[in-house]
């Protein structure tokens, strides 16, 4: 074992956290338990990233082959803000899921899986990071088939099934990849030996479109999107939210670090591959959000705008610009924060009220006002309306795309983008309006309790106040962004 040996600790603390967590009985217990666990992990995962560089190798296949964990931009910024909203899904959960069954085991599964994420997340290497990103599917599917009904049973089948074949894709095209490398190891800008990979360049390009879509399929990008508004809407609120808000980024993660930190945005840009999957993702904007709009269960729904709003992130990866990279990064922070907002809101209405569809939400608004309001801003941000902070991300993403070298393509883009945030207002703002502005002369209060209010007002605050001083967390994305693009 070689190097800095805490870097383990945020990967096997949340394991072993979850096998003492069986052992607990008492309920209050359990909870203490669960926000300590928490804030030791965060906290763990803070001093890492503010230490010096640190690498690790633990186990060595063979001489090509090895795990490998290290810390550079993107793991810790994928790390914080995995953590982070880790702990306020643990904090909602303690109390929304009094009324679900088996809540040691989803408790136990919820947790190993923040420690499979991450080892995604401080992977050093392409075997190490599909090793985690395997390992998160296979801790995440009892989440989604933790009710146990046929239902439930299927679209865990589905998830599974989709997952796997989508990370089979991409570990194929690694194996061919590894040959034209210097290392397998991620470095910014590339490993690709260009004198090795002459001549095959297109045989390249074609096993790279393979590893976008095989990975895109994690994020809900077509055509591999299928497993999303499937499994969102069976799985305990809970868990639908760190699926779309957490989970759906670890497909993003892989793409950045395959595109960025393998193959280089040198070697990509400006060819046939990035148009195609420009278009792929262009395609799946719209489709998310046309599907948004026409769903009726409010879960499905948030579950198809996710398919959408991810594939926000991905058009901004595959600009290979700095602006659009800046508005990718930007967009994951804000679509995670919301999309976990809206989440908890469905949970809570559901905790409270028993109501999925949206047709029943008339008058929402006065019976639970807390929880609308946050809902309202959640939805301001994935719209895209200033002060919120989804408006930046979309902003830098629309500059990103116009001033490339692909102007039509850019400009097609921008035009779904804008389609896409009008579509996200058709499918969001109607839930506030018949919430609030309603005739109905008499309800009763029926807000959740503080552990399930506190998240959703923390993370409201949040995405509002990062919209109106996004100055911290740009310097930090532009300091990530100037890295990869001094290789270009």
């Amino acid at each position: 074992m070689v190097g800095n040996k805490w870097l383990l600790f945020p990967v096997l603390f949340p394991m072993a956290a979850a096998m003492i967590f069986l052992f607990l009985k008492k309920e209050k217990q359990q909870q203490i338990y669960i926000f300590v666990s928490m804030l030791i992990e965060i906290s763990s995962v803070i001093w890492i990233c503010i230490t010096n560089k640190a690498s690790l190798q633990f186990w060595q296949i063979d001489k090509n082959i090895n795990i490998m964990l290290q810390t550079d931009g993107i793991s810790c910024f994928f790390a914080c803000l995995i953590s982070g909203i880790w702990l306020f899904a643990s904090v909602f959960s303690l109390e929304y899921m009094k009324h679900e069954k088996n809540t040691k085991r989803f408790f136990c599964f919820f947790m190993m899986t923040l420690g499979a994420l991450m080892g995604l997340s401080f992977s050093g290497n392409f075997m190490t990071m599909y090793l985690f990103y395997e390992m998160m599917t296979l801790l995440t599917l009892p989440l989604v088939i933790h009710s146990g009904t046929a239902q439930a049973m299927q679209a865990g089948y589905k998830y599974l099934g989709y997952s796997i074949f989508g990370a089979g894709l991409g570990l194929a095209g690694f194996f061919f990849l590894s040959q034209y490398c210097k290392e397998t190891a991620f470095v910014p800008g590339g490993t690709l030996a260009m004198e090795s990979a002459a001549g095959n360049e297109t045989l390249l390009l074609i096993v790279f479109l393979l590893m976008m879509i095989g990975f895109g399929c994690k994020a809900g990008m077509w055509p591999l999107h299928g497993w999303l508004p499937t499994a969102h809407p069976v799985a305990p609120s809970p868990a639908s939210a760190v699926l779309s808000g957490v989970i759906t980024k670890a497909g993003v993660l892989a793409i950045i670090r395959v595109g960025y930190y393998l193959f280089g945005a040198e070697f990509i840009k400006g060819t046939w591959t990035q148009q195609v999957i420009l278009c792929f993702c262009i395609f799946t904007i719209f489709m998310g959000s046309m599907l948004a709009y026409k769903e009726k269960l409010l879960k499905k729904r948030f579950a198809y705008s996710t398919v959408s709003q991810v594939c926000y992130v991905l058009f901004g990866l595959m600009l290979f610009s700095p602006v659009g990279f800046c508005g990718a990064l930007l967009q994951i922070v804000f679509h995670a924060i919301s999309k976990n907002i809206l989440f908890f809101t469905a949970g809570a209405v559901i905790y409270k009220t028993g109501k999925e569809a949206v047709s029943q939400l008339k008058g929402i608004g006065k019976e639970m006002p807390i929880v609308m309001l946050c809902f309202t801003m959640a939805a301001l941000s994935l719209i895209g309306i200033p002060p919120a902070g989804g408006f930046i991300s979309k902003w830098f993403l629309a500059e990103g795309a116009l001033a490339g070298e692909l102007f039509l393509l850019g400009l097609i883009g921008t035009v779904v983008l804008m389609v896409s945030a009008l579509l996200t207002a058709g499918y969001l703002l109607p839930i506030v309006s018949k919430g609030f502005f309603t005739k109905q002369s008499e309800f009763e209060k029926k807000e959740p309790c503080f552990l399930m209010t506190a998240p959703l007002c923390v993370l409201s605050i949040l995405v509002m106040v990062l919209g109106m001083f996004p100055g911290g967390l740009l310097d930090s994305i532009t300091k990530i962004s100037n890295t990869l693009f001094a290789f270009v």
